[in-house]
């Protein structure tokens, strides 16, 4: 699995070179980029915490999908594994939808179209389910917004 989502890296690279976006380039280590990850990161994780202990039928339902589907393919995985996994991931994914898409479709969409399009590719490539993947398309539009806000990958 974790070649698999590192692979990401080498597709953002490829595809940001074919179309003049390199993934990397909004790519910022700073005070002000580390303030900006944790204050959008925490959000996601109350809403995460929320939707684990909801009695909300659709999302109960959401959780037990994703418990069913994705926990058995990392059953087994060391915490270091986990980390690995989720490093990559969040590298990989993060330079291809935002870095190399979001960014391409900037150059011919109005910004909020741009995100939008790629929030959709985002949610489509996770597909579980309907409801999974509209979670997906939403957290895709999240994370692209916090993207042009910040101005940093």
């Amino acid at each position: 699995m974790a070649l698999a989502e590192g692979g990401l890296v080498l597709v953002a690279l490829a595809l940001g070179k074919w179309l003049g976006a390199p993934p990397f380039a909004a790519l910022e280590w700073s005070w002000r980029g580390l303030a900006w990850g944790i204050g959008a990161t925490a959000p996601l994780l109350l809403a995460l915490r929320w939707c684990l202990r909801t009695r909300v039928g659709p999302l109960v339902r959401l959780v037990r999908l994703a418990e069913e589907r994705v926990a058995p393919v990392f059953a087994g995985s060391s915490g270091l594994e986990l980390a690995l996994v989720s490093l990559l991931a969040g590298v990989g994914e993060e330079a291809l939808f935002r870095g190399v898409l979001q960014t391409a479709l900037t150059e011919h969409l109005p910004v909020w179209g741009a995100i939008g399009l790629t929030a959709v590719v985002f949610g489509l490539v996770h597909w579980l389910s309907p409801a999974y993947a509209a979670l997906a398309t939403l957290l895709g539009a999240y994370l692209g917004l916090t993207y042009a806000a910040s101005g940093n990958l």
